[in-house]
């Protein structure tokens, strides 16, 4: 419940504080007083956005603080989930608005983000409005209706989950066909350019090993002449090499009986001449091995021609990045191949998830309707309390083509006032003040069936009067019996039900006009619902009238 709010430098505040008590309190004053004031100093720290006009001119920041009991709200998870400490039984919601344009938001002292302070005031407060009533035409708030009022809770939460995750399924499965379409258009390409390389049978530094090979045909004469000379020079000529080796050699070993010093040396020269030899030899085996083979060579340029081709095509310039491709490429055609497999495993997933949660949507619409008649009758014997003795009333259900998050169904609530007027949706044939009493009686329901925050009712009474205004001030203090109900009212049949009575009123000083609040004596009571009652000439028999209506001798 909200225990106080202060209020500083607010339109035409400069600064008040009021303490709240559980039950029904009642705040009336004439009209332009500030009433309204207070509720948008209110709505600020549950977050609504904030207008530089609203602050106090010539302020340089206005400041609203509201002081909730949180005892009977369990809202500890909702603190955790937000990381925010959560100080038991009392909180403070705190916002600080600058001329600059500066704003700023505070849930005990620590700083939040205004979508955060707006989603923990929606569980504090509910202000309802004139404007609120227009709620009535929203099929969507028609449903929240019915669900709280026949206790859905469970079977929504289930609903909820089997729905979330045949969405998730749904999307995974439309995903994958998405994929395979894509896959099945570029499949017959990707499998040519596939073959092409997997024909090639590609090796790892194949390239390099056919350019040399190739550059070796390409010179096979040429070659062959200098290995032919080389060999010619090493042993074939009369003073070829190993022949004037051989000489040297010779000569060493002859003139080393006689100076052994040269021993090493013409050891040596023979080494020399035997690895000669041996140089000669392998030379001469290349020779036997160069070819002149024009087919061979041939071979090799169209081999090296259809690799560069496939580089080019490719854009890559090495055969490893070639094999790479077609590696990749023969991986996307196993994915290809795999898809149908696991597109029909999903789609059984899919069909298992949809079957479950349309079974779930079944419990809960069961639910609802099962509730329903209980419905229909409470809110006819409120109506009727409120002076709507014909008053008849429906909640229509409609299967959904689709469901979603709320489930199968829809709602529509049909309504007629009068005999002989057949039932049409509340939107096409409700009165205001119809819609008002109809709003009332829904909210004391919910009310009765579930844990309300806070209700504001800002002059629901408007278009009542006489008895159905008394009526609907009983309701409302009923309803204080359960909750903590504040109304704004200009009525004096519904603000005598108050358990506690605030006044709003403009103060003058000078040129300086200030709105002030302050809770009523039990005198000063009778004389405001005497106010009420009279007008601006308080009469005694209004103040007699409103002792009657206080209850008081």
């Amino acid at each position: 419940m909200l225990k106080s709010l202060y209020i500083q430098n607010f339109a035409l505040i400069d600064s008040l504080r009021i303490e709240f008590d559980p039950g029904f309190s009642v705040i009336s004053g004439e009209t332009g007083a500030g009433k309204s004031i207070i509720l948008g100093a209110l709505s600020l720290i549950l977050g609504q956005r904030a207008d530089l006009k609203q602050i106090k001119q010539d302020a340089e920041k206005c400041v609203i603080e509201g002081v909730f009991d949180l005892s009977e709200y369990h809202l500890a998870a909702f603190f955790e989930e937000m990381d925010w400490v959560y100080e038991g039984d009392e909180t403070i919601l705190r916002r600080e608005i600058w001329s600059s344009g500066k704003s700023r938001a505070f849930v005990n002292d620590s700083p939040v983000y205004l979508n955060d302070l707006k989603g923990l005031g929606e569980r504090l407060i509910d202000i309802h409005s004139q404007h609120q009533n227009l709620s009535l035409n929203d099929n969507l708030f028609q449903l929240n209706v019915v669900d709280l009022l026949a206790d859905t809770k469970k079977e929504h939460g289930e609903y909820e989950e089997a729905y979330a995750l045949y969405r998730t399924s749904e999307r995974m499965l439309n995903d994958l066909r998405e994929q395979s379409r894509k896959n099945r258009e570029e499949e017959e390409y990707l499998r040519f350019q596939y073959n092409a390389l997997a024909g090639m049978n590609l090796q790892p530094e194949e390239q390099v090993q056919l350019e040399m090979e190739l550059e070796a045909a390409s010179h096979a004469e040429e070659i062959k002449r200098g290995l032919y000379s080389a060999i010619v020079l090493l042993s074939e000529e009369e003073r070829s090499v190993e022949s004037m080796l051989r000489t040297a050699a010779e000569t060493l070993h002859n003139v080393q009986r006689f100076y052994p010093k040269l021993s090493e040396l013409a050891i040596r020269v023979d080494s020399a001449f035997i690895e000669l030899k041996d140089v000669r030899e392998e030379i001469a085996g290349y020779f036997e091995e160069v070819e002149c083979d024009p087919a061979r060579r041939q071979l090799l340029e169209d081999r090296l021609s259809a690799i560069y081709d496939l580089q080019k095509k490719h854009s890559v310039t090495t055969v490893e990045e070639l094999i790479g491709l077609r590696d990749e490429m023969g991986r996307k055609l196993e994915s290809i191949e795999s898809l149908d497999e696991r597109l029909q495993v999903l789609e059984k997933e899919t069909g298992e998830k949809r079957k479950s949660m349309r079974e779930k949507a079944v419990l809960l619409t069961e639910k609802r309707k099962k509730a329903v008649p209980h419905i229909e009758k409470e809110l006819v014997e409120r109506l009727a309390y409120l002076r709507m003795p014909n008053v008849k009333f429906h909640c229509e259900f409609k299967s959904k083509e689709t469901p979603d998050i709320t489930g199968a169904d829809t709602v529509q609530f049909l309504f007629s006032a009068n005999k002989n007027v057949a039932l049409q949706p509340v939107s096409q044939i409700a009165s205001g003040g119809e819609m008002s009493r109809l709003m009332l009686c829904i909210k004391a329901m919910i009310a009765g069936a579930t844990s309300l925050p806070t209700i504001i009712f800002d002059e629901i009474d408007t278009g009542t009067s006489g008895e159905v205004a008394d009526r609907v001030g009983t309701i409302m203090e009923e309803m204080g019996t359960r909750m903590q109900v504040v109304g704004i009212t200009h009525l004096p049949q519904i603000a005598s039900k108050g358990t506690t009575h605030f006044l709003v009123y403009k103060e003058e000083m000078g040129n300086i006009v200030t709105t002030r609040i302050k809770e009523l004596t039990s005198e000063e009571r009778v004389q405001e619902i005497a106010r009420m009652l009279s007008g601006a000439e308080i009469t005694e028999q209004a103040i007699e009238n409103a002792k009657v209506m206080l209850k008081r001798d």
